[in-house]
């Protein structure tokens, strides 16, 4: 499917100096690759917020233990840690 697309006159100046500076092959590759990191922060973004409701749903369940608790811990292992040398 052939599309035409305007960019504005910014956008045209960086594409059109990304070509010439030997970066991409032709303007469709930068427009390709701009739109294959789009994919990916979109993907990132979903993974995200699936972790997040992850973490919010563990919290209303009650599956999660209190800040001073988990600092105590990881405090005791990166003493211990520190004092054996690793």
């Amino acid at each position: 499917m052939a599309s035409s697309t305007n960019l504005g006159q910014p956008l045209e100046d960086y594409v059109n100096g990304l070509v010439k500076a030997g970066r991409f092959e032709s303007r469709d590759d930068v427009l390709r690759e701009g739109l294959r990191l789009l994919q990916i922060k979109e993907r990132r973004q979903a993974e995200l917020d699936a972790a997040l409701d992850r973490g919010l749903a563990d919290i209303e369940a009650g599956r999660f233990k209190p800040l001073e608790e988990v600092a105590e811990r990881l405090k005791a292992k990166y003493t211990a840690m520190k004092d054996s040398g690793e």
